[in-house]
């Protein structure tokens, strides 16, 4: 479907936002201004007094566990993960995970993301939310296992080839492979998962260095740091997303630049959970690539990126006592063009370019909280943390359009995941 955007005031590649005219068609971006040859507009979006960016990216969530929003708080890192989610994780059912995969779509969708990185552990739930919900995707299968647990490791690795073999073709949806963590998986395993994905020539999607007790439990095993121990397995490069990154030496910071890993901070989650704040400022001193992600709702408790926009922005300054420590525009490019490149996306989405997807958010600006506008790159990162989309195109698909859900049905959806809350007695 052809669409125009008209007369919008947008963000484009570089930071410059300026009023423009967007053309878009076949999922794609046709053109900034000039009409394209031949163009038919089956739809028309005014773009008065509204602002249009990329489709943010959420770089590191776990979709299925929105349920758990606001139930297991104010609780040290191991006592929220062992005690509290992990049983809990236990008692639900592939239904329930794609339910509360739907809700963590609606609301990214309402927030003006375009696209996410989940780790799940229900096979096919996650990637069944994305497709009817239109978001787009990368999906990968939480993998743990080691020398206690073979055979569950076994299956689990099964279990992701065979999901990613599932859907692959999907035009939205793309895959990673997911070894959780260095205290949930052995060298052993490690090492296996790293070489299926080089077989598969897949991502790696995984969680590193994320509280003082990992790096302790990794040095007293196996004599190093977390980073250098992936590493030695083989799981580093450039197409590795690696999750909160809080505890890091200066000697982890130049492993992960000299391999080209992505790192997702996770503000929101490490701050509630008490296990730090990630050195942004020098691993961007490092040349290291730096995107956002929300982490789960159960730890975050919100699935905003523009919120991890504004701690990005807002906590380094403070900390360091310099007000240019993390820009506005350093933190936007993480939300977006940094976000595609960790994904596998990068020159596919994340700016608003002729021939990437058409993945756009379009924000009302006649709201109190953001008037005036100024310049929208700072408004966003210092007062955007509560706005909601006005409309959301993914792939060229109107998904939120007015505000109001085009593909959801978000009535089924509240009533879903409050039965199965009141089934797990968590209300």
């Amino acid at each position: 479907m052809g669409i125009l955007i008209k007369d919008i005031l947008a963000v484009l590649p570089g930071g410059v936002s300026r009023k423009c005219d967007v053309y878009t068609e076949g999922g794609r971006i046709l053109s900034v201004d000039r009409e394209p040859d031949g163009f038919r507009a089956e739809k028309v979006i005014d773009g008065a007094d509204k602002l249009m960016v990329p489709g943010l990216v959420n770089a590191h969530t776990h979709a299925y566990m929105t349920p758990f929003r606001n139930w297991a708080d104010d609780l040290d890192f191991n006592t929220w993960l062992f005690k509290k989610i992990m049983p809990m994780e236990e008692a639900l059912t592939p239904e329930d995970a794609y339910w509360g995969s739907v809700l963590a779509c609606m609301e990214m969708i309402k927030g003006g993301v375009t696209c996410f990185l989940d780790m799940h552990m229900f096979p096919g739930s996650s990637a069944r939310a994305a497709l009817g919900t239109g978001i787009r995707a990368v999906i990968s299968r939480g993998l743990s296992g080691g020398a206690d647990d073979q055979e569950g490791g076994r299956r689990r690795l099964r279990e992701a080839v065979e999901e990613i073999r599932e859907f692959s073709g999907a035009p939205a949806l793309s895959f990673m492979l997911a070894p959780h963590a260095p205290y949930t998986c052995d060298e052993e395993y490690l090492r296996s998962v790293a070489e299926k994905a080089r077989e598969l020539g897949l991502g790696v999607n995984t969680h590193l260095s994320e509280s003082l007790g990992e790096v302790e439990g990794v040095k007293n095993k196996y004599g190093c740091s977390p980073v250098e121990f992936y590493d030695r397995c083989g799981l580093l490069g450039e197409r590795t997303v690696a999750a909160h990154c809080v505890h890091l030496s200066a000697e982890d910071m130049d492993l992960l630049a000299r391999r080209g890993v992505s790192v997702a901070v996770n503000h929101a989650s490490n701050l509630k959970l008490a296990n730090g704040i990630a050195p942004v400022p020098e691993l961007q001193k490092r040349g290291v690539s730096l995107c956002l992600g929300t982490d789960s709702a159960a730890s975050n408790n919100s699935l905003s990126v523009l919120r991890e926009l504004s701690l990005v922005t807002l906590l380094h300054k403070g900390s360091s006592g310099n007000p240019l420590a993390v820009t506005a525009a350093q933190g936007f490019e993480m939300a977006t063009v940094n976000g595609a490149k960790a994904l596998g996306l990068g020159g596919k989405t994340g700016e608003i370019r002729p021939g990437y997807f058409a993945d756009l958010a379009i924000f009302d600006l006649r709201q109190p909280g953001i008037t005036p506008l100024g310049d929208p790159v700072a408004a966003l990162a210092y007062s955007g943390a509560g706005l909601s989309a006005h409309t959301v195109i993914v792939n060229g698909r109107v998904v939120l359009e007015n505000g109001e859900f085009t593909t959801i049905d978000p009535q089924r959806v509240y009533f879903e995941v409050n039965r199965i809350c009141a089934r797990l007695g968590m209300r």
